[in-house]
């Protein structure tokens, strides 16, 4: 296996260049031919041949296929099934809002934490990402759709603190100004709360927007459905959300799937208010998605305004996430775990 040029920051090839004894700006063609979804060096037409055999001798580029392609019929949302270089597949979904079009990208193939109501976490963790990987996902997502991607999510399959450096290179590669150049405020990640890495995340001194899939306020719920908060409890991660505010001055989100009997009593809106008033977190309640392996359901209309109504009377700022891609499998895992179950 060669060196994976597709992780590499521009700097980075053109030092490797210059070690080959090469021209710098010559890194700079080949980034360009990269950055416009080019995978194979034949194809770079304004580099020597000896040269292009050279890189395919040093490097290794690789295009992902798609698996599955489904299209919302009611608002556009596309839904990816990527298949990767080992034949493992991961999903990605484009949205589109009136500010701009939405990529939600996994960052591991499977995942280990086992929240109780998510699809991706069936069979367990497979592998994480490479950078590339990830960023070939917003490429070619951009690319297959014709839709300018101006927003990232991660928020697909995986766990992006689980793939800490993976996940922070390819915020490096996306934000690059050579590259797709998308802004890191433009950018979310979303994490179940794996806290010993919050201080490491605040140590990159990043301006993304993070997001933690809180989904209850007390530890017997949380436990229950978020096997990731045994080990950790509530208390510590909302120690760990105030100071990752303190540190970056950057507000925090908490993500709340609405679950009929299991977290949207009175009790959990409460105790839920205090929790996002204590770090100054946003509320994003989430109408649960339907799992066929799970036995979840997505919590009333009723319970869902009362819901609101006393988070709002608390004063906390709340909104409700537009439910998106219902008819594409568009919740995180389906797609995935669909293909599986055909394939056997």
């Amino acid at each position: 296996m060669g060196i994976d040029i597709l992780s590499m920051l521009p700097e980075e090839i053109e030092k490797d260049f210059v070690e080959m004894g090469e021209a710098k700006y010559r890194a700079g063609q080949v980034f360009n031919w990269l950055t416009k979804g080019v995978r194979d060096f034949d194809e770079m037409t304004n580099l020597s041949k000896s040269l292009r055999e050279k890189l395919k001798e040093r490097y290794t580029l690789y295009k992902p296929k798609v698996l599955s392609k489904q299209v919302s019929e009611y608002d556009g949302t596309i839904k990816y099934l990527w298949e990767l270089k080992d034949g493992n597949a991961v999903e990605t979904v484009v949205m589109s809002y009136e500010y701009g079009n939405t990529i939600c990208v996994s960052c591991q193939v499977g995942c280990r934490q086992g929240c109780a109501f998510c699809a991706s976490t069936i069979g367990g963790l497979v592998r994480s990402l490479e950078p590339s990987e990830i960023l070939d996902e917003v490429l070619y997502s951009e690319l297959d759709s014709g839709k300018h991607i101006s927003n990232i999510v991660l928020m697909g399959i995986g766990e992006p603190l689980d793939n800490f450096d993976n996940v922070m290179r390819f915020l490096h590669l996306v934000n690059h100004p050579k590259g797709m150049n998308i802004g890191m405020r433009h950018i979310t990640l979303s994490t179940c709360g794996i806290t010993e890495m919050f201080d490491k995340l605040a140590d990159e001194n990043l301006q993304i927007t993070l997001t933690v899939s809180l989904h209850a306020p007390d530890d017997e719920t949380r436990s229950k459905i978020m096997p990731a908060n045994r080990s950790r409890g509530v208390d510590e991660l909302m120690r760990c959300c105030k100071r990752y505010y303190d540190r970056t001055g950057r507000r925090i989100s908490f993500e709340y799937a609405m679950i009929d009997g299991v977290n949207d009593s009175e009790y959990h809106a409460k105790l839920l208010a205090k929790r996002a008033n204590m770090v100054g977190a946003h509320v994003n309640l989430i109408p649960l998605n339907h799992v066929e392996e799970r036995q979840f359901k997505p919590t009333t209309p009723g319970h869902m305004r009362a819901f609101i109504k006393i988070l709002e009377e608390a004063g906390v700022n709340v909104t409700v996430r537009r439910k998106l891609g219902s008819d594409v499998d568009a919740s995180c895992g389906q797609l995935r775990r669909k293909i599986q179950k055909i394939q056997g």
